[in-house]
């Protein structure tokens, strides 16, 4: 026999092994996560990418998932339009992933639903994007996300302010879809509630200084600053050179402006009474469960920023494939609902033993998150809830729930 004709008797043996052999090797699904590992937001990337690994960690350590494991793939967005839209389709078209987890930017968000996984017919869940804008995308009802719209954050925003008796302030806000759809709504707001906004003002990512826009809205005679911003951007710079000219000391935010680093390069006794608000999770055993996971696996990142959102998104991602029963892209958006519609066996953050037990006896369940209930409403958004914190003596404290 030639080598040729021996090859060809191989190939030959080896597919009818694969056919008769018996059961398939395990097949298992990926899921992909979309987020800003470089850019503006780097800083805050790290601990969330570790909740996503929690997640994924809880599934693969009770049983896996599809007969096999569960496995992610990263992609940078860079918190970046253009640059999500060929970071999305990597996911999409190189790694074939079942979801997307992300973005994490709104704009990053936007471009690659648009550009990327809406065309191709791939679910999108954020866990940390808020413009309004995302409530309006023609999207086939494959973009979700775990944190509330900023036109509530916007209005929170404006009463925590008007409520400690801030009647007039100035705002900037970074031109993009997140900082227009958060600056709109604390406008609409806080003037409604009998305040006024003497300077109001977008302005450019990325500059090396803001002194003249600063001196402008300083003229308009306000104390406090609302400063709609990325940590590792636009926003330390406008507070430094705030605080280098004389020009306010008092600032206001919302999530974006909570950055330990970034208060570490500036000095927190410079911040001293910083007013911002973050998405809260609701206590109860669902927060509580996650809590003790994110502690025992993670110490370092629990307790940052949208990490709570993010096992949720991951969590749910894998609940969705689960009930789906099958990496279908289609079953799987389908699927998303279902799992999370309020109605079923409750499942708390880390069972998914329990979660997979349920699907296979026929049975409906219901996730029940840690940052509270995530039933999606006809756009995909959640309702969620707020809590507003001041920097007080050097330390971030939780002041409660904004109303």
């Amino acid at each position: 026999m030639t080598f040729k004709q021996t090859t060809r008797s191989l190939v030959l043996a080896g597919v009818a092994a694969a056919l008769f052999a018996g059961p398939a090797m395990a097949e298992g699904a990926k899921i992909g996560f979309l987020g800003g590992i470089t850019g503006p937001i780097q800083g805050a990337v790290p601990p969330i990418i570790d909740a996503a690994r929690l997640a994924v960690k809880h599934v693969n350590e009770q049983g896996g998932l599809l007969g096999g494991k569960l496995s992610f793939a990263l992609a940078d967005s860079k918190c970046d339009p253009q640059s999500s839209v060929a970071a999305a389709n990597k996911l999409v078209n190189v790694e074939n992933v079942a979801g997307i987890i992300g973005a994490l930017c709104s704009g990053a968000t936007i471009g690659a639903a648009n550009a990327a996984a809406v065309p191709a017919g791939v679910v999108m869940i954020s866990p940390a994007s808020t413009s309004p804008a995302i409530t309006e995308l023609k999207d086939k009802d494959f973009v979700f996300r775990v944190a509330p719209s900023d036109s509530f954050q916007g209005k929170v925003l404006a009463r925590v302010v008007l409520a400690r008796g801030i009647k007039k302030v100035a705002m900037t806000y970074v031109k993009n879809d997140y900082g227009k759809g958060l600056a709109d709504n604390f406008r609409t707001e806080f003037t409604k509630g009998g305040g006024q906004i003497a300077g109001d003002q977008a302005h450019e990512d990325k500059k090396s200084s803001y002194r003249s826009e600063l001196a402008t809205l300083k003229k308009g005679g306000a104390q406090h600053l609302v400063l709609i911003a990325y940590p590792q951007s636009s926003a330390p710079v406008i507070i430094r050179q705030s605080l280098e000219g004389g020009l306010f000391s008092k600032f206001i935010g919302p999530e974006a402006i909570y950055d330990e680093k970034m208060w570490k390069t500036l000095g927190i006794k410079n911040i001293e009474g910083l007013i911002y608000t973050r998405p809260a999770a609701q206590a109860g055993p669902s927060l509580d469960a996650y809590n003790r996971a994110m502690k025992a696996a993670y110490p370092k990142s629990h307790g940052k920023l949208f990490t709570a959102q993010t096992y949720d998104a991951t969590f749910m991602l894998a609940l969705a494939i689960a009930k789906a029963g099958s990496s279908d892209r289609t079953k799987v958006r389908d699927a998303l609902r279902s799992i999370s519609s309020g109605k079923g066996m409750k499942i708390l953050p880390g069972q998914w033993k329990e979660a997979i037990a349920a699907i296979k006896a026929g049975k409906e369940v219901d996730y029940a998150g840690a940052t509270g209930d995530l039933d999606f409403d006809s756009a995909g958004d959640i309702a969620g809830s707020y809590n507003q914190w001041q920097i007080k003596e050097g330390k971030a404290v939780n002041l409660g729930v904004a109303r």
